[in-house]
């Protein structure tokens, strides 16, 4: 089961109606990809177009994010994991920042160094 799959099964219950059915490839592969998956779907839900949920209103969109966003902090927190922890955590601040700012090349470009720096395969 690729990790993305694995994150669209793991949401809050009230999340799974809004599941896409056909998912595309995973952005990343290896240890920290649950992770990496999770944070990235909740960008995406903030400030782009989910790949894995649809059909929600602006306000359940962000409220989705921030459970994707705990979701893969979480998950490597309790793997003791705290230095991917902190990388997802300054990478969640510098893309809202870059997005804030109207840079989302930038953004963009954050994900592949911290993929990168995290040992993964950087986003696709």
């Amino acid at each position: 089961m690729s990790a993305l799959r694995e994150v669209a099964d793991a949401v809050e219950p009230s999340l799974l109606p809004y599941r896409v059915a056909e998912l595309p490839p995973p952005r990343f592969e290896g240890l920290r990809a649950f992770a990496l998956e999770a944070v990235y779907e909740g960008f995406l839900l903030h400030y782009g177009e989910s790949r894995a949920f649809q059909g929600m209103d602006a306000d359940l969109r962000l409220l989705a994010g921030d459970t994707l966003y705990a979701l893969g902090l979480d998950r490597l927190a309790r793997a003791g994991d705290l230095e991917a922890v902190a990388e997802l955590s300054d990478l969640i601040s510098a893309c809202a920042q870059a997005e804030a700012e109207g840079r989302p090349e930038h953004a963009e470009r954050l994900w592949h160094e911290t993929a990168g720096r995290l040992g993964e395969s950087p986003p696709k």
